[in-house]
């Protein structure tokens, strides 16, 4: 079976058996956008931390909820939410909405960030961010106030950054058919497809497009503004990579976290024989299978900040 039939797998066995126990909330983006979400109350009167988590492009944040349930029942408090276009922030027809991949960033992230922070200042707000989900958070003008973060397999999908060996495969699909569909539906039609959720066509083209540097994606005017948005983050950042991971590959994962220029970056490249599996991919890592495994261990990184696999050819930088 290919890597992508197991990931979709994943995805498919989670969204039927969603989590339960959360509050179902809405969050207005700057914009006036409105952003559907859940929020998982602390199993203690005063939560460890405040934790966001970031979906994958075109991921349902419901994959997510069990993890988040998981991270609640461990004293912190957890907001899932779908970004513009997708899921529970998705308006009634996507054919011509502008929304973009860096609205994602700028202002779904952002409001996100300012109504955890807001719900207890005192608190520090970590990051969970899966693929862009990881890289979303420099685009924020609050990034600043992130004391943490941990990302997994987390990209922007730069075409030449794909596994070799699926290189070609996956350049048609994300940059050949995926652009010339969205051009012919005026949205991305991923859903009917078995490719993830329908996307925004801005959202579609930015990932079709996206260029080596990913700064020379915007207008000259606005790329320092860009730069310095990431530069402003100086929460630690632990990077999970997965050696099967097709997407997320370890080039992938040092273009995005290159980024960060001014945060403490630890790399950690994990395969799925450390695991206790034959295979994880792009999404394994969210499944519950990894509940008594990955999840526990994660959280000596987002209660701690200890890195809890340290023998797994972890990198400094920064």
């Amino acid at each position: 079976m290919l890597d992508d039939e197991v990931d979709n797998q994943n995805l498919r066995t989670e969204r039927r058996h969603p989590a339960t126990g959360a509050t179902p909330i809405v969050i207005v983006a700057g914009d006036a956008v409105p952003l559907g979400g859940h929020l998982w109350h602390a199993n203690r009167q005063a939560p460890l931390a405040s934790v966001i988590i970031n979906p994958a492009t075109g991921v349902l944040a419901h994959y997510y909820h069990y993890y988040a349930q998981f991270l609640a029942r461990h004293g912190f408090d957890v907001l899932t939410y779908d970004y513009r276009g997708i899921g529970q922030s998705r308006p009634e027809c996507l054919r011509g909405i502008g929304y973009l991949w860096r609205d994602w960033g700028e202002k779904d992230f952002d409001a996100a960030l300012r109504f955890m922070h807001g719900r207890y200042p005192e608190a520090p707000v970590m990051v969970v961010g899966h693929s862009i989900g990881g890289h979303l958070p420099g685009q924020s003008a609050n990034a600043h106030l992130i004391s943490r973060m941990l990302t997994v397999g987390a990209q922007y999908a730069y075409w030449c950054d794909y596994a070799p060996d699926r290189r070609a495969r996956l350049f048609v699909k994300w940059h050949l058919v995926m652009p010339l569909l969205t051009a012919l539906f005026g949205y991305f039609p991923g859903k009917r497809l078995g490719w993830l959720e329908d996307l925004p066509a801005g959202v579609a083209n930015e990932w079709s497009f996206r260029r080596a540097k990913m700064e020379m994606s915007y207008p000259r005017v606005e790329r320092a503004d860009v730069l310095g948005r990431f530069d402003a983050v100086t929460a630690p950042i632990l990077a999970v990579a997965l050696s099967d991971d097709e997407l997320g590959t370890v080039p992938a994962i040092r273009r995005s976290l290159g980024y960060y220029r001014n945060a403490v970056r630890r790399e950690v490249l994990m395969t799925p024989e450390r695991l206790g599996f034959e295979s994880v991919g792009h999404f394994g890592l969210f499944h519950t299978r990894h509940a008594a495994g990955f999840w526990l261990d994660t959280l000596l990184w987002l209660r701690d900040g200890i890195n809890p696999w340290p023998e797994q050819d972890v990198q400094d930088s920064g």
